[in-house]
């Protein structure tokens, strides 16, 4: 079983579109659940940090591979 609930692949998108579509993504999800990112802008590292820390939604996990950035939130409800 993945380990997470909802996936969403913001690669190509710049700054502020990956934050935008992830807390899109994130108001339809229930409490607990992770939503699995995918981005390729350098800046999503920073944006999503504050944005874990602005909304409350924990930032479990965050990774760079092949010059992508992985981000796994788990939503706050």
């Amino acid at each position: 079983m993945a380990e997470y609930n909802q996936e969403l692949d913001a690669t190509g998108l710049n700054c502020p579109l990956p934050i935008l579509k992830a807390k899109k993504t994130l108001a339809s999800m229930s409490s607990g659940e992770v939503l699995y990112v995918t981005a390729t802008d350098p800046g999503s590292v920073k944006d999503f940090e504050s944005f874990s820390q602005q909304t409350g939604h924990e930032l479990l996990e965050q990774k760079e591979e092949d010059g992508k950035y992985h981000f796994r939130l788990k939503c706050a409800g």
